[in-house]
C-alpha cells in the first residue's frame, strides 16, 4: 500500500533566465517518518554489515591500504555519477605519474574530490578544526571545484543565483531548489538537525540528510558528490565507520535512475520510507561487497609475497616493492626509485622479478617510459569503475 502523501514542503514564486518558476522549500527535518517492521529490520541488518566492515579493516595488518583503494574508489564513482569519464585505473595511472590521455580533466576532478574529502576528515579530527557544517562543506567545495569544470561557478559559496535540475530551461525543469535567499537559513536548519540528539537510528538520519541536502541544493555546480561526501563524513562523525571504507556511490551509480526518482518522490509524494529503505539496501550490499574486497586483497596480497619469497632470483627488494603496490598498483620505474628510496638498476631488477612472476604487468608496451600494473589487485578493485558500466 502506498505511503499517503504528507506536507514536505512548500512553494515560493521565484525568477529563473527570465522565467517566473515556483522553487521548493523543504519542510526542516525530520519528517513524521514511520519505521515499519520491515525498515527496522533493515536498519539492524546495515548496522551489522556496517560493523563487520568495520571488523573487517581491524583485523588485516594494513588497513591504509583499504582506506587509499576504497576511498578512491568512492571518488571515482562518485564523479562518474555526475558525468565524469575518468575511470579508477586513470585516477591511479594519474598519481603514479604515468600517462592519462584525454581523460586529464576529468582526472583532476577526481582528484579535487580525495582533497575536498581529507580536508574534512582531517577538520573533524582536529580539536581546533571545523565541525560538521555549512562552513566546512563550504571549504570542501572549494577544494572540489578548484581548476575544473564549475571552476567559475563560485567554488566554497552558497549560490546567489536561482538553479534547477533537468529540463533545457526552468519551465520544464524537473525540479526547482530554494530561492538563493532562503538558502542561509535552511542550511542552519539542516546543521542544526545534524547536531542534536534524535530519536532515529543515524542511519536513517543520513538517509535523511542527504535527501535535504540535495533539495537545498546549495551551489551551482557540485551538489551531487558533496551531498554524497556528506554521507561519508556523516558516518564517521555519528561512530557508525570509524575509517571511509563505504564506497556507496557504487550502489547508487548502479541504480542511478532509481536514485534520482527515490530523491524525486521524497519532494514530490513525501514518501520518506521508499528513500530509506533504498538507502538502507545500499548500505548492506556495499558493506557486504567492502568487506569481501578487503579480504580478498589481503589474501592476494599474502600468497603474491609467499611467490616472491620462494622464488629463484627473490630479493629484498622485491619483496619490499610488494607492499608498496596496494598503494601504488600502478607504478613507473622512475616511481618505484622514489617508493624505494633507491637507484634505477635495482629499481628495475625489482620490477623485473615481479614482472616475472606475472604479480606486476607492463601495460605500454614500449622500451622507455613503460608503465606496471598490479594486475591482479587492480582486477578485483576496480569492479564497478569501469566506464562501460556508467
Amino acid at each position: 500500500m502506498a505511503t499517503p502523501k504528507r506536507q514536505v514542503g512548500r512553494y515560493e514564486k521565484s525568477t529563473a533566465a527570465g522565467e517566473v518558476i515556483s522553487a521548493f522549500i523543504p519542510e526542516p527535518l525530520p519528517p513524521a517518518l514511520k519505521l515499519s517492521a520491515a525498515l527496522q529490520g533493515r536498519v539492524r541488518l546495515a548496522e551489522q554489515k556496517l560493523s563487520r566492515l568495520g571488523l573487517a579493516g581491524e583485523m588485516v595488518p594494513s588497513l591504509e591500504w583499504f582506506i587509499y583503494a576504497f576511498v578512491r574508489k568512492e571518488a571515482v564513482v562518485s564523479s562518474q555519477i555526475e558525468g565524469t569519464q575518468a575511470s579508477l585505473v586513470d585516477l591511479l595511472a594519474y598519481e603514479a605519474g604515468a600517462p592519462v590521455g584525454e581523460e586529464a580533466s576529468d582526472v583532476e576532478e577526481v582528484s579535487n574530490y580525495l582533497a575536498a574529502l581529507a580536508y574534512a576528515r582531517q577538520q573533524l579530527r582536529s580539536e581546533k578544526g571545523l565541525p560538521l557544517s555549512t562552513r566546512l562543506l563550504n571549504e570542501a567545495h572549494r577544494r572540489l571545484m578548484k581548476g575544473v569544470r564549475g571552476a567559475s561557478k563560485q567554488p566554497g559559496e552558497l549560490r546567489r543565483s536561482q538553479n534547477w535540475i533537468g529540463g533545457t530551461r526552468p519551465s520544464n525543469a524537473v525540479f526547482v531548489p530554494p530561492p538563493p535567499h532562503k538558502l542561509g537559513g535552511l542550511l542552519s536548519d539542516l546543521e542544526k538537525y545534524i547536531h542534536r540528539d534524535d530519536d532515529l537510528p543515524p542511519l536513517v538520519r543520513a538517509a535523511l540528510v542527504h535527501v535535504q541536502f540535495e533539495t537545498i541544493h546549495p551551489y551551482l555546480d557540485g551538489n551531487g558528490r558533496i551531498g554524497r561526501l556528506l554521507i561519508t563524513l556523516l558516518l564517521e562523525h555519528w561512530k557508525l565507520l570509524s575509517e571511509p571504507l563505504l564506497y556507496l556511490s557504487l550502489f547508487f551509480k548502479r541504480h542511478r535512475a532509481e536514485y534520482y526518482r527515490l530523491l524525486n518522490a521524497v519532494r514530490l509524494e513525501g514518501d520518506w520510507e521508499a528513500w530509506v529503505s533504498f538507502f538502507l539496501e545500499g548500505i548492506s550490499t556495499i558493506a557486504d561487497e567492502a568487506a569481501a574486497t578487503a579480504r580478498d586483497l589481503f589474501v592476494l596480497v599474502n600468497k603474491d609475497r609467499a611467490r616472491i619469497l620462494s622464488a629463484s632470483n627473490a630479493s629484498v627488494m622485491a619483496a619490499r616493492l610488494l607492499d608498496q603496490l596496494p598503494r601504488h598498483p600502478i607504478v613507473t620505474i622512475p616511481a618505484v626509485v622514489k617508493l624505494l628510496d633507491t637507484t634505477k638498476p635495482t629499481a628495475a631488477k625489482a620490477v623485473g622479478v615481479l614482472d616475472q612472476l606475472g604479480i606486476l604487468q607492463e601495460t605500454t608496451g614500449r622500451r622507455r617510459d613503460r608503465t606496471f600494473r598490479y594486475t591482479g589487485y587492480l582486477e578485483r578493485l576496480r569492479a564497478g569503475t569501469e566506464l562501460e558500466d556508467s
